[in-house]
């Protein structure tokens, strides 16, 4: 199932909870395809439940790639995840089958469906460690996210003051290319990318979706949230990226003693919700996106319309 010479990449994105993981199995079982996460936080190991990693039963028998492979102690960039997602895209093709990615991490899909030659290579480890440590300070994340709104608004806007792995991130691309992170990502917009990427997004009415994220939560703690979280605590100085998880620090101030537990998952879903508006902000503005109407259709059935789309794209290539 060929568009063109070069390969053949479907993407499944969207918000969390919106149901991409379903529908990228039921593709797949269309298509012949194979799975490769597109999310920064399934891919560490020991995350199971805060990332909502798919579960063996979820997976359906199709394999799945990118998934729980990096310890949470390592540093993992987008250029690191480009690097292996597409070793993880030649060697799925090579066997004759169609990878499929799926996920929620819109600057992972770029990293695969566009050249990214910005500044995913350039580093300076001294500075990168002088802005974490700015951000352990009494109100340095805001300080830092500060630095970020006076040098490149839109990544503000875009980032939450939390997120400061990327937020920091952002301000050293400035600092060493002297070009912010958005103008970046505006110039490798305009370039080619290696795939034939077909995106589709799962589109949801904002209070349909909200009451998934939610739910989405309650499947969560079910599934031993509050045992994972108070294991990674145990071992937190081996563990820092596991603090950037949605829910971690959450529910690690109710183990603390410092809010109770309802107040705790409360504060969950509103984080959550707060990570889907950011995600639909992404990728809305992403013109390559198609958007599939997600409520009251199965994932079969959302399925059967990507594989129509892609069958019709290659009619006209």
């Amino acid at each position: 199932m060929e568009m063109t010479n070069k390969p053949l990449l479907p993407v499944i994105a969207g918000p969390t909870a919106s149901g991409k993981t379903a529908c990228a199995v039921a593709l797949c079982r269309l298509i012949g395809g194979e799975v490769i996460s597109a999310d920064s936080m399934q891919i560490y190991s020991g995350m199971d439940v805060l990332s909502a990693m798919p579960s063996r039963d979820e997976m359906d028998g199709v394999p799945h790639h990118l998934l729980g492979c990096v310890s949470p102690s390592e540093k993992f960039s987008a250029d690191a995840y480009r690097v292996a997602a597409k070793a993880c895209i030649a060697e799925v093709t090579a066997r004759g089958r169609i990878p499929v990615l799926c996920g929620g991490t819109g600057l992972y899909i770029d990293a695969v469906t566009r050249p990214m030659s910005f500044s995913t290579q350039a580093s300076d480890e001294a500075m990168h460690q002088e802005l974490l440590a700015m951000a352990q300070e009494p109100g340095g994340k805001r300080r830092l996210h500060e630095m970020l709104r006076e040098i490149d608004p839109e990544s503000a806007a875009r980032l939450h003051e939390n997120d400061v792995r990327r937020v920091s991130r952002a301000i050293e691309i400035y600092r060493l290319t002297g070009v912010t992170q958005t103008e970046h990502t505006r110039l490798d917009r305009q370039r080619e990318g290696d795939y034939d990427s077909v995106i589709f997004a799962l589109d949801w009415p904002r209070e349909a979706l909200y009451q998934r994220i939610d739910a989405r939560v309650d499947d969560m703690l079910a599934a031993g949230l509050v045992d994972e979280v108070r294991t990674l605590m145990a071992d937190e100085q081996r563990h820092p990226t596991a603090m950037q998880a949605i829910g971690y620090k959450e529910i690690a101030a109710a183990l603390r003693g410092e809010c109770p537990l309802y107040k705790a998952v409360y504060l969950t879903k509103k984080a959550s919700r707060n990570l889907a508006k950011r995600q639909l902000t992404w990728f809305r503005r992403d013109e390559r996106v198609i958007w599939l109407p997600a409520q009251g259709q199965s994932a079969e059935a959302l399925a059967l319309q990507m594989k129509e789309i892609i069958h019709e794209r290659t009619k006209r290539k």
